[in-house]
């Protein structure tokens, strides 16, 4: 737990937090959960989603990936890839189609102890999970209004904040442990703080290759021993494999190669940005990002036919006025939506990135921009709407409060997502005949008792109370209670998920997070 965290601001007694607590004590929330499938929101027609796959097959076929290496070529090129005159690698239109029709349509992430199956994801149908994502390299102090450094502590307590959290479904490195220089020890470090802090299914990414045989010992010692994660992965592998435009990023080529091999779900995010590493025009960044990402399908199931591959294209916007990164624009919400919808095209399973707000703390243009991007991706499909928890400043920080904000706008999206169910008992005309005759209203009444947890989403974060209240009970705004929330959990949840494998760990990893550190004593 961070200094920041560790001291308590003023509790405010009675009021509106004990009537929540009250509340909460009698009235569950089953109104929502991960899985929930999306799908309405189609931004591109039938006919722009051929032009943009035949665009995309062309680019593939014409124009293929710089840089290619010694080991990829010998994987792929005896089963039909080949170089061009410029020695690029492409994909053959015919190939390329034919892997597509080949590919797998969806797969599972496991949850871990008392979690497992429960909060299992099935990433298929466009069903739509909640997932954190980003290593931003600040953390956000909300006392200070500042950002500093991100620690390998900060990556243990945002992932226990989130164990709480129900709406976030997936656990990511949400920040970058800048205090753990090695590339092996902060690699291990991340995946011990994370597997230690939450037994929810993790996405993780890795600096070398080298690294992934360590990592998938640390994940048998937390799934009960050796062998254990091989049958039922609780962790997909990130990365990027290409570097826009249309060049092969060798370290992530390399771990997206040795993931393929063992036959584990080769997650990856293809980050083309408008205006700067493509085209300035929506269509053709999208033809870009369809294209690198169908490069990485292929690639995976030329090595193992029916590979999992998350269809990953992660299109960014630029803002042309400076060249930086906008992530909170409706042209980035529009086009990650439209990425979701061509994943969805060929029907493979997808992530996107969302809610990657250029908002540099919780406010008006922050709930304005994750709202936006947030729904559209939600509604447009994605399996996994990435980036979800935390993220401030275009991805370059993370919040404690803006976790568990954003985990509270996570059940109001899933609500609108699972729609309105339209049956006899649901439309309730024989109640709505009993209720207006006498008593007037509905207030009280077995259908209204019965349908009270399922039909609603009850946040404990949105001010609901009328203003009165409101000033009389200190004007607290949502950056305060957000705080205060994060407080209550990370002052008293300490989790340690490795249980009697922990000193196993220590012993075999280089564990640099001491056990008191993991207990708030950072001093």
């Amino acid at each position: 737990m961070t200094q920041t965290i560790a001291t308590k601001t003023r509790r405010r007694g009675g009021g509106r937090a004990a009537r929540i607590a009250q509340q909460q004590a009698s009235t569950g929330n089953d109104a929502v959960h991960g899985g929930l499938p999306g799908g309405r929101y189609r931004p591109l027609s039938q006919a722009d989603m051929v032009a943009i796959h035949r665009a995309a097959l062309t680019v593939l076929e014409r124009t293929g990936l710089a840089d290619p290496f010694p080991e990829l070529l010998d994987l792929v090129l005896p089963k039909g890839a080949v170089l061009n005159d410029h020695n690029r690698l492409c994909f053959p239109r015919a190939l390329t189609e034919d892997l597509l029709s080949n590919a797998a349509r969806e797969y599972y992430v496991h949850a871990r102890g008392e979690r497992a199956g429960k909060d299992d994801m099935h990433c298929t149908a466009q069903s739509v999970y909640f997932a954190n994502s980003g290593t931003a390299v600040t953390t956000f102090d909300a006392q200070t209004k500042s950002y500093r450094p991100s620690t390998l502590c900060d990556i243990y307590d945002f992932t226990r904040l989130v164990d709480k959290l129900d709406n976030i479904h997936m656990l990511g490195a949400t920040v970058l442990a800048t205090d753990v220089t090695d590339d092996f020890t902060h690699d291990m470090n991340m995946v011990y703080a994370m597997l230690s802090a939450s037994q929810k299914p993790a996405c993780l990414a890795f600096r070398s290759r080298s690294h992934i045989p360590h990592a998938i010992r640390m994940f048998d010692l937390a799934s009960g021993g050796e062998g254990k994660f091989l049958k039922k992965p609780s962790v997909v592998f990130g990365g990027c494999p290409i570097v826009s435009p249309l060049r092969i990023g060798r370290e992530n080529m390399e771990i997206l190669i040795d993931t393929a091999k063992l036959g584990l779900t080769v997650d990856l995010a293809v980050p083309p940005q408008a205006g700067a590493t493509a085209p300035a025009t929506l269509a053709g960044t999208l033809v870009q990002a369809v294209a690198e990402t169908l490069a990485c399908v292929a690639i995976a199931n030329l090595i193992t036919p029916g590979c999992p591959v998350s269809f990953a294209a992660w299109p960014f916007i630029t803002d042309l006025r400076s060249g930086s990164f906008t992530g909170g624009s409706g042209e980035q919400a529009l086009i990650g939506a439209a990425a979701v919808q061509m994943g969805n095209f060929y029907g493979l399973p997808t992530s996107v990135g969302a809610g990657m707000t250029d908002a540099k703390l919780p406010d008006a243009q922050y709930g304005l921009e994750k709202a936006l991007t947030f729904s559209l991706a939600a509604h447009a499909g994605a399996n996994r709407v990435c980036e979800f928890g935390g993220m401030l400043g275009s991805l370059m920080g993370c919040s404690f409060e803006s976790m568990v904000i954003d985990d509270e706008a996570g059940g109001m999206i899933l609500r609108s997502l699972r729609g309105i169910e339209v049956t006899d008992e649901t439309m309730a005309v024989d109640v709505i005949h009993k209720c207006a005759i006498d008593p007037g209203h509905f207030l009280g009444n077995p259908h209204t008792l019965s349908f009270m947890n399922s039909e609603f989403v009850y946040p404990q974060l949105m001010d609901r109370e009328r203003t009165d209240t409101w000033e009389g009970e200190g004007k607290v705004d949502l950056l305060q209670r957000a705080q205060d929330k994060a407080q209550d959990i990370l002052g008293v949840h300490f989790p340690n998920y490795f249980g009697a494998e922990d000193a196993r760990v220590r012993e075999e990893f280089p564990i640099v997070v001491k056990t008191e550190q993991m207990r708030g004593n950072r001093s």
